[in-house]
């Protein structure tokens, strides 16, 4: 079994910290979550809170799982710092990617004006980052699947896994889940390792 690394150890003591530690505060925790810029509800501060936000015990899970499984390697080979980098800039990405689909979709597909008080949180556009990156520093590295129980070399479920959330996406499948969050923390993250390789940063 891997090590725990250090980034990642203190980014899943937070995210459950903050889980627990809002839980008394009932709805009134989505004011920690992200809402679009226009909503009354909109606060700066939101779009940092909302990555250490969960909406339920499975949502916390799934995406810690997620962290703990991939995100060790990836520290282990960039470092504390470039890592913790990389998961804050998915995050924001993930959020912007958000934003500017609700903001054509608002203005050019008749989107429903009441959508902009229907918060987003969670650390899943970070996680797919992290994902990201797994399948381009490990692209060979095969991952046993779930659902179905089979291995796929880490590369290619990157791949299939984006497909699958631009489908969703597109289709308005699973109201609710933030599916361009999860592509924008995926592209975001494929645009900065091209942007650290291309300048050969270390």
């Amino acid at each position: 079994m891997q090590g725990i690394t250090d980034v990642v150890k203190h980014l899943l003591i937070i995210n459950v910290l903050m889980f627990i530690g809002t839980l008394w505060m009932g709805d009134s925790r989505l004011m920690l979550a992200a809402f679009y810029p226009t909503s009354q509800a909109f606060q700066p501060y939101q779009l940092v809170t909302y990555m250490f936000m969960h909406a339920d015990m499975g949502h916390l899970f799934f995406n810690m799982f997620g962290l703990y499984m991939f995100g060790p390697p990836i520290e282990m080979v960039w470092g504390p710092r470039k890592f913790l980098l990389y998961y804050f800039v998915t995050g924001f990405g993930a959020l912007a990617l958000h934003f500017l689909v609700k903001y054509i979709d608002l203005n050019y597909l008749g989107g429903n004006a009441a959508s902009v008080n229907i918060p987003i949180l969670g650390a899943s556009g970070s996680i797919f980052g992290v994902l990201t990156a797994f399948g381009v520093l490990f692209p060979n590295q095969r991952i046993l699947l779930l659902i179905p129980p089979i291995p796929i070399k880490a590369g290619l479920l990157v791949i299939l896994y984006a497909a699958l959330e631009l489908f969703l996406g597109l289709g308005n499948f699973e109201s609710g889940v933030a599916h361009f969050a999860h592509l924008g923390g995926a592209l975001s993250g494929f645009l900065l390792i091209l942007y650290w390789q291309g300048f050969r940063l270390k």
